[in-house]
């Protein structure tokens, strides 16, 4: 029952991080009324980053009070892999965190969503080059998951001529795909946390940098976005970027990448409840079959996983 219970806390950690990016959607979208991209995603990321650093002081200060010297040694050695990996990180957020701003100008929020989630697909297609076996039951699952995610984003029907933001979008999505790959590789040797810290701080950096050179900030503007800058920062970067890589900890990459696509699913919903938008027949036939598609894919991992055991 071991591997079962560990991923059902994958599980339900990255339905979490889907849950907090869904909502946090509307506030990015209200938050560019404001300011422009490189501004909104540069001072948010380092807000969220901004955010984790005490969380970090104080657990520190606790947990370095019980390690003898070799431990703290020890720890040294994993803090700087964690900075290393986290940079490395960064700047794969960095791209695709602002093409997937940029596109707004360009593309409309649901083709942007559709686009971006296409990581669902490319996320098993990179791991067949790495040899990595996916079971046919996933497969269909991810088929189903990205049909539901057609009728939830496009709803008006048809997919239209392709634009600028369109491509931005998609590029967008081959830098997710990398980046969920990237944290199944790098988060079992690191501090969940303090990759996500040093993840935001240099995306956030290098944004802010462009920011000063190519926008012009101003202090009113700032102030009008100050809430939805505070919600997405807070919110979808300091707390639920850091619990994708807790949560990729416990659960297959792609796995994963269907579970996090549950965001457009949540953003739907959250705007139906809060803003009393009334959902369509075909949102509500994406919604079910993402929800069925995830369902039945950790059911079918559930039966894998007790029949390893049993075998043991």
């Amino acid at each position: 029952m071991s591997n079962s219970r560990t991923q059902l806390k994958g599980v339900l950690i990255l339905l979490l991080t889907a849950f907090i990016w869904g909502t946090s959607f509307v506030s990015q979208s209200v938050g560019m009324e404001s300011v422009q991209a490189f501004t909104f995603m540069g001072v948010r990321t380092v807000l969220g980053a901004t955010f984790l650093v005490p969380i970090i002081l104080v657990r520190d200060f606790f947990e370095n009070r019980k390690l003898d010297e070799k431990q703290l040694a020890e720890k040294k050695v994993a803090d700087k892999k964690t900075l290393k990996y986290g940079i490395m990180l960064g700047i794969v957020l960095f791209v695709a965190t602002n093409f997937q701003q940029f596109a707004f100008y360009y593309s409309s929020a649901g083709k942007i969503a559709f686009i971006t989630a296409m990581y669902m697909f490319f996320v098993p297609l990179v791991g067949l080059f790495f040899k990595k076996k996916i079971p046919v039951v996933v497969w269909l699952c991810i088929v189903t998951g990205f049909i539901g995610l057609y009728f939830l984003s496009f709803t008006g029907g048809g997919i239209g001529a392709v634009n600028k933001g369109d491509v931005l979008a998609f590029i967008c999505s081959i830098f997710f795909t990398i980046q969920i790959l990237m944290i199944e590789k790098f988060s079992p040797e690191c501090d969940g946390i303090k990759l996500s810290c040093v993840e935001f701080y240099t995306s956030g950096i290098i944004t802010l940098i462009l920011m000063f050179i190519f926008e012009e900030p101003s202090m009113p503007s700032l102030k009008a976005a100050a809430l939805p800058i505070l919600y997405s920062g807070i919110m979808s970067c300091g707390i639920a970027y850091t619990l994708q890589i807790i949560g990729q900890k416990y659960c297959e990459a792609t796995i994963a990448s269907l579970l996090m696509c549950m965001e457009s699913v949540f953003a739907v919903l959250s705007a139906a409840i809060i803003l009393h938008e009334k959902l369509t027949g075909r949102e509500i036939l994406g919604c079910s079959l993402m929800f069925g598609a995830i369902l039945i894919s950790q059911i079918y991992d559930i039966i894998k996983s007790r029949r390893a055991e049993n075998k043991n």
